[in-house]
């Protein structure tokens, strides 16, 4: 079914899943404008909301199915006819429109969330995709709370879902419970017995309960996973989805997995930001990739190995994420070499013995600012000149 076996597809959840933050609510229009932007970052699919569940929902799977070419459109559903109905009626306009439907997988959410049993849900999963089916050729199911679930079942369910339709099989970690081993040797289970898996893709879901989204959806891709689901920022419900850009660039810098996507990575800065500020969410200053400080340097002992080999203590290119530059913020903690760095950008040139006069001026003054700029060291100098 896959023409390329290495490529990984990118399955963006940020206007779906992303949107249930609590006051990250986005309007129709501003939903369109990411939907474009995403498409330009590259990703493979959107899932553009869950249309049953609201009338805006539903307007917003309309407007972002006309407003996109290339990515495929997805629709969210329960395993029920009414809300595939919804969501096929929400996909019309769409080019390459996907129904995203499924159920609970683990014994925790048959007994406790549907009240029900294995041979019931397996019925009801079969019965959904089917019905989807008949209206999209394209069907997602997703095993909810897989993560948790008996493996032998899984694979069950799996299979029979595979029989009936569906091209991607969605194996989500949904409440962020599995340790990367357990979670990688889950897909591997999958496909190594589940006799039609090469009939769909394998998709990993994973949420960041324990902070280990990133890493479950790496375990699952290198187990056989071909198409990985997150979000912009790493938002989400609770402690947020992987974050695409991690993945993304994790796969690009450990070339060795030999696994690769279509994501345009210098888009992910601007991405980022345009994602925070519709959503009224701040990105961390220490986030991964798209932080205000994932390239700032500001340890003495950083700056000096930095600006003798820039990877002494970089991975990663600021340009291949689209950041603006790698930057060197000068504090109490900084060394000479830093500050020479600042001062010669700035026009002033000084020797060995200069340098450490000013340096001894400068530590005084960083102890009491937190952060200096460029007028602050301007004022440093003017006063060095002042007392000569």
């Amino acid at each position: 079914m896959l023409h390329d076996p290495n490529r990984v597809y990118v399955f963006d959840t940020t206007l779906r899943d992303g949107e249930q933050v609590p006051g990250c609510q986005l309007t129709t229009p501003e939903k369109i404008d990411i939907a474009r932007e995403l498409e330009t970052l590259g990703v493979d699919v959107i899932e553009a909301g869950f249309p049953v569940s609201s009338p805006g929902d539903f307007l917003s799977v309309v407007e972002i199915s006309k407003a996109v070419t290339e990515p495929v459109v997805c629709a969210l559903t329960r395993a029920n006819k009414t809300d595939i109905d919804v969501a096929v009626e929400s996909l019309k306009y769409a080019k390459r429109p996907r129904i995203h439907t499924g159920i609970g997988s683990s014994d925790q959410h048959i007994k406790h969330k549907f009240n029900s049993t294995r041979e019931e849900i397996l019925e009801r999963a079969v019965e959904a995709v089917k019905y989807a089916k008949k209206s999209v050729e394209d069907i997602e199911f997703y095993a909810e709370d897989a993560g948790r679930a008996d493996v032998a079942f899984l694979a069950q369910m799996v299979e029979a879902v595979i029989a009936a339709g569906a091209t991607v099989v969605n194996i989500p970690d949904t409440n962020g419970y599995c340790l990367p081993d357990q979670y990688g040797a889950k897909i591997k289970y999958l496909k190594e017995n589940v006799k039609n898996i090469d009939q769909a893709i394998i998709s990993v879901h994973c949420h960041n309960d324990l902070g280990l989204a990133t890493a479950n959806s790496i375990a699952g891709l290198q187990n056989g996973a071909r198409q990985i689901e997150g979000t912009i920022n790493g938002i989400g419900e609770r402690a947020g989805n992987t974050s695409i850009e991690e993945v993304v660039m994790i796969l690009k810098t450990h070339s060795v997995l030999g696994l690769h996507t279509n994501v345009n990575s210098k888009n992910f800065y601007e991405m980022s930001r345009m994602i925070s500020s519709q959503m009224r969410m701040p990105v961390q200053p220490n986030k991964a990739i798209v932080g205000s400080n994932a390239f700032a340097h500001s340890s003495g002992i950083h700056q000096d190995g930095f600006l003798k080999n820039r990877e002494n203590y970089e991975i990663i290119r600021p340009e291949d994420v689209g950041f603006p530059s790698a930057s060197i913020v000068l504090t109490a903690r900084s060394g000479r070499h830093a500050l020479k760095f600042h001062l010669e950008r700035l026009g002033h040139k000084l020797d060995k013995d200069e340098l450490y006069e000013v340096y001894k001026t400068f530590l005084t003054l960083a102890d009491a600012k937190l952060d200096i700029n460029d007028d602050d060291l301007q004022g440093l100098m003017a006063h060095r000149l002042v007392k000569n």
